[in-house]
């Protein structure tokens, strides 16, 4: 019998880690051999016996070529540096997808962001006890004590805010209570657990019962309704887990219960030692899924292939799936994949020698189990959720490949002059060469105007010299207009794993890394982006673009008459993982705003260049013209793209006052970072207002900021102090810069924002007291009237040079002066920038 059809299938499916947890830093203080064992204390001490560790040791210190010991091991990692063990361990795995329950506290652990440097993507699984933790963790906004009615309110508004960007809720009530759930625990039992939990000590841990099942069905109802998977840990894990409660028949309530039937519910770590009851549930209740991770492989090898075998005496093959449980240590998720696909193979195996399976039915089985089953549980490609690895991986393991010949990719840079450009290459030449190696670019597309397709002089960039244009896979999404084809964002390089100096994103994260090297700080940030809708008509033999309607600000007409454009939109923005908070008509004739969710800035930046894609992209779909240009008409309002920035420390935001010690509700850190923003903001509008026709905006009057000052919820004031809806009472929660516009490169405008913080961070800065009246002209001092006066400021601010490069801020400086000229030369050219904005 030949089975060499599902060897190769086996150990060439790209995998799909459908539970995981963060990785921590290479110094972290959790230590190392819990990447073996979930023994702990004493018991550690015995572990180093169990057949388990002895062969993850020698799988790793194979793969390592390091010694075959723990301080071998050991010692190897301290010598190579995280990043390093991370690469060779997923390479190693070929995980596409890592789906991370952020909920484990664990020392110096990383980003879910951070982990994108090694797999294609990540995204994110909410943990329900941890969220409900945070929220009582804090105080109730105006003081007065948690109610369960204020509780619940805060608690089902969190999970709805975030249900558009997460890819499941979990739970972890066999750690803290059982799996028996009270499905009709009443509000009063629920009223006293949650005081119960109160008046113990902080930081909270909920353990009480009543309301680990209150929370838990109130999860389950939220899950249902945006269509949300569940997590449920069931078997075996940490000592504190009581196992005879962990059970999942325990669960029977809750499938029985009506109200839930249409709940979507896995029990992870193959319910070990109960996988045959695991394997009975999925058999019977439609809502139950199964997955085996940490059962692998943290069992012998009689034990993982035994559990997988049980869970597959009764349960469908489709509703078993693969996950790693991989935490703390890239050798985790190595071990898990490794050792999956060999029980998975002797599993199938076994299968086929029996009779129970066929040859070409155990090849689907394993690429279901390894990828497809989570790609459909998880929906991971459908319109709420980022797909960007999987219509690729979907591809491989459900088509003969004439598909991958048809389709387009499409590798977008953003150039010094901020516009948007790409080049599309044959989705099967991508991924056999471009993905690895990238295209050619010519130096001079980085010294290129708004008004020329060529380099500007003084910018040192001509038609001599080629960049290389290297996909940054963690961008890779399907374009969700046109579903054939697929789009990721470039980074420039002098080859593969080098960065050119002129790269934008590489100056965003070089001056993020200094933030956070320095000062242990990380920026969030959050876009508004306001544009014109544009209709195409001819008037006495001459053709013009005039705007969409003429309604006023937030005209419910208006968003009548535009909603097939906006509800098409919000759809493909979420389709990409990109957060909507809300959407409206704007002030201006045929104007509207989208403004985005909060994320880490270089994420934000990139969320910002595909926002614009794909407005104009769906406007052109509907026969109209989106422009993002800062003026499209002198006689109207302009258009900004507003950027809200918050500083974060560890997962809290530290731009807040942590207590009512600040008169302004700000930090000390996020004073003295402001007030670099604030004092170097006439340089850095060269950057985030780098058009002349920027400066027809940053007028008096026009809610745009043309003082140089800042004010709480001044909308006049260039820099907004902003205290939203559930921020603290007396706090502020993130500044908004409102110059910045949509003609910038969003890269290079936040790393000039950021240089300009640190700036604030070193010197330590006072931040002058706010302006909470209308500005007064005869008082402050006028922002920069033209694009003249700031590149004057830029070239007096050696802070942004230091921090920018010097090459790549005299080509846009360069570009700049080239702007300058031509537009001071052609009175009437700004009206073509509705074409490249």
């Amino acid at each position: 019998m030949n089975l060499s059809e599902l060897k190769k299938a086996v150990e060439e499916v790209e995998l799909v880690d459908a539970h995981a947890h963060n990785l921590v830093a290479i110094d972290s203080n959790f230590p190392f051999i819990n990447a073996f064992t979930e023994a702990s204390g004493d018991a550690l001490t015995f572990s180093q016996h169990s057949l388990s560790f002895k062969r993850s040791l020698k799988d790793i210190a194979e793969l390592y070529g390091s010694e075959s010991s723990l301080q071998g091991i050991e010692e190897y990692r301290r010598g190579t540096g995280l990043e390093s063990i991370c690469s060779t361990c997923f390479k190693a795995a070929r995980i596409s997808t890592i789906l991370i329950d952020d909920g484990l506290k664990l020392d110096k652990v990383h980003r879910i962001e951070w982990h994108k440097s090694f797999t294609p993507f990540v995204g994110r699984i909410l943990r329900i006890e941890r969220v409900a933790e945070q929220i009582l963790d804090e105080d109730f906004p105006d003081g007065s004590p948690w109610t369960l009615d204020s509780f619940t309110k805060a608690f089902v508004s969190k999970l709805k805010s975030v249900a558009g960007e997460i890819f499941a809720l979990k739970s972890i009530a066999a750690y803290r209570s059982g799996l028996e759930i009270n499905t009709n625990v009443s509000k009063k039992d629920a009223e006293e657990g949650l005081t119960q939990v109160l008046t113990a000590a902080k930081p909270v841990r909920i353990a009480n019962k009543n309301i680990i099942d209150y929370i838990f069905l109130q999860s389950l109802e939220v899950a249902q309704s945006y269509d949300l998977p569940v997590q449920i840990h069931t078997g075996f894990g940490d000592k504190d887990l009581d196992m005879r409660l962990s059970n999942p028949l325990h669960l029977r309530a809750v499938l029985e219960d009506k109200r839930y039937s249409k709940s979507r519910i896995v029990l992870l770590h193959a319910s070990y030692p109960f996988s045959r009851e695991a394997s009975y549930l999925a058999s019977v209740y439609s809502q139950v899924y199964l997955d085996f991770g940490l059962a692998i492989p943290k069992l012998s090898v009689h034990g993982m292939i035994s559990s997988v075998k049980e869970l597959l005496e009764l349960a469908p093959l489709k509703k078993v799936m693969f996950s790693t449980d991989g935490y703390a240590f890239p050798e985790t998720f190595y071990l898990g994949a490794k050792k999956s696909r060999e029980v998975v193979f002797s599993v199938l195996h076994d299968a086929i020698i029996d009779g129970d399976l066929s040859i070409p039915e155990a090849v689907e089985a394993a690429k279901d189990i390894f990828a497809r089953n989570a790609i459909d549980f998880y929906k991971i490609s459908s319109t709420n959720s980022p797909i960007s690895p999987h219509r690729n991986l979907l591809q491989k393991l459900n088509t003969n490949g004439l598909e991958a010949d048809l389709s387009l990719v499409r590798i977008i840079w953003v150039d010094g002059s901020g516009q948007h450009r790409c080049r599309a290459v044959p989705r099967k030449r991508f991924d056999d060469v471009v993905r690895k190696s990238g295209i050619g670019l010519t130096f001079a597309s980085m010294g290129m105007s708004s008004f020329m397709d060529g380099p500007v002089n003084g910018s040192g960039l001509t038609a001599v010299g080629e960049t290389r244009l290297i996909p940054d896979l963690s961008t890779r999404q399907r374009i969700p207009w046109s579903k054939h084809e697929e789009m990721v964002l470039a980074d420039m390089h002098t080859k593969p794993g080098e960065a050119w100096e002129y790269c934008p994103r590489e100056a965003l994260r070089r001056v993020s890394n200094i933030l956070k090297n320095e000062f242990d700080l990380e920026i969030n940030a959050g876009f508004e982006n306001e544009f014109y809708l544009l209709k195409h008509q001819t008037r006495e033999g001459k053709e013009e673009w005039v705007p969409f309607d003429l309604s006023p600000y937030c005209s419910s007409s208006a968003f009548d008459a535009a909603y097939p454009v906006l509800s098409e939109v919000t759809a493909a923005l979420l389709s990409l993982g990109i957060s909507v908070e809300q959407l409206h008509a704007e002030a201006g004739k045929g104007q509207f705003e989208f403004a985005l969710g909060y994320t880490i800035c270089t994420k934000a930046a990139d969320n910002l260049v595909y926002t614009r894609e794909v407005i104009r992209a769906i406007a052109r779909k509907h026969g109209l013209l989106a422009t993002f240009v800062p003026k499209y008409a002198l006689d109207d309002l302009g258009s900004g793209s507003h950027v809200h920035l918050s500083l974060w420390q560890n997962g809290e935001n530290v731009f807040m006052a942590s207590d009512g010690s600040s008169a302004l509700g700000i930090s000390t850190v996020g004073k003295e970072f402001m007030a670099g923003v604030l004092q170097h903001l006439p340089s850095i509008l060269a950057f985030i207002a780098p058009l002349p026709n920027s400066y027809d905006r940053l007028q008096p009057n026009t809610w745009s900021g043309a003082y140089l000052c800042w004010g709480n919820e001044n909308r006049e004031a260039p820099l907004r102090a902003a205290s939203p809806p559930g921020t603290p009472y007396g706090q502020i929660s993130n500044f908004e810069i409102k110059a910045f516009d949509g003609s910038a490169n969003p890269h290079l405008g936040l790393a000039a924002i950021i240089a300009a913080g640190i700036d604030g961070l070193r010197r330590h800065l006072s931040l002058p007291e706010p302006v909470d009246t209308y500005p007064n002209p005869e008082t402050l001092l006028r922002l920069p009237e033209s694009l003249s006066e700031s590149l004057e400021a830029l070239h007096k601010d050696d802070v942004i040079k230091e921090f920018i490069g010097e090459k790549l801020l005299i080509a846009i400086k360069a570009i700049r002066k080239a702007e300058i000229d031509h537009y001071s030369w052609n009175k009437d050219a700004y009206k073509q920038l509705i074409h490249r904005y």
